[in-house]
């Protein structure tokens, strides 16, 4: 099934170069563009058009940014090279461009921790995003890359409460994804701001009924204070997880 929005970027996509690595030049440019306002801009990226909606764990971040948009982009034009179908296409290139490098590695450190490997029946949190892939699901509140003035959108300057264009896709657009869900999910929003809006999202009371993993830190490496926050939140993370693999 060709999806509404690749069928909108689908002719741009084909242009773009297969025989050497992407630039922003290549990527960051008014055919991508999705939206718009003041300094910031949104453009489209392939890999979140998959959900994988049997999943039992879904990771959530706030936006991708610039190093998964990359990564989508030339995994979709390698398996669309290769001959696969749009729906294979989409599904490689999600599994490529899911919180890849030394922010997947800090992940699943911290969730071998909390026990989840034994919960889900598997050797490591690693193999989910290898031979036990068909049990996660990678996403985002705001599900396509977001830059402000050419750089990766942070969760601040704006917060997203102070940004129209930015609520309409945390508080409109999501909540439609995690209500697609197979419940009970086990939903781990990463750092503050993905918690601060599925929190608001279940006090207005959408229903939307996973098990939540608030108080998970956000594990980029940027995040100076992660390994002391999840050494504070272990124990309520470890036991939340327990509780949920008792209930699913």
């Amino acid at each position: 099934m060709l999806h509404t929005a690749l069928m909108s970027f689908f002719p741009a996509i084909q242009t773009l170069p297969t025989n050497r690595p992407l630039t922003k030049q290549d990527l960051l440019r008014e055919e991508f563009l999705v939206d718009k306002e003041e300094s910031m801009e949104i453009y489209y990226a392939p890999h979140n058009e998959y959900i994988n909606l049997e999943a039992k764990v879904m990771i959530v971040g706030i936006t991708p940014g610039w190093k998964q948009m990359k990564t989508a982009y030339e995994q979709f034009l390698k398996s669309m090279v290769s001959g696969e179908d749009l729906e294979t296409c989409l599904k490689e290139t999600k599994q490529a461009a899911g919180f890849a490098g030394s922010m997947r590695t800090n992940l699943v450190h911290m969730l071998d921790q909390c026990d989840l490997p034994r919960i889900l029946g598997i050797s490591k949190s690693s193999d989910l995003f290898g031979k036990s892939r068909s049990l996660l699901h990678t996403t985002s509140i705001i599900k396509h890359p977001v830059f402000i003035k050419g750089k990766n959108y942070t969760g601040h300057q704006p917060t997203i409460n102070r940004s129209s264009l930015l609520q309409h896709y945390a508080y409109r657009e999501f909540p439609n994804e995690l209500a697609q869900m197979a419940t009970p999910a086990l939903v781990i929003p990463l750092g503050k701001t993905v918690e601060q809006v599925i929190l608001r999202l279940l006090e207005e009371q959408k229903q939307l009924d996973h098990t939540y993993l608030f108080g998970f830190p956000h594990p980029s490496g940027a995040n100076g204070h992660r390994i002391h926050q999840f050494q504070q939140q272990q124990s309520q993370l470890r036991e939340k997880v327990m509780r949920w693999g008792q209930g699913k």
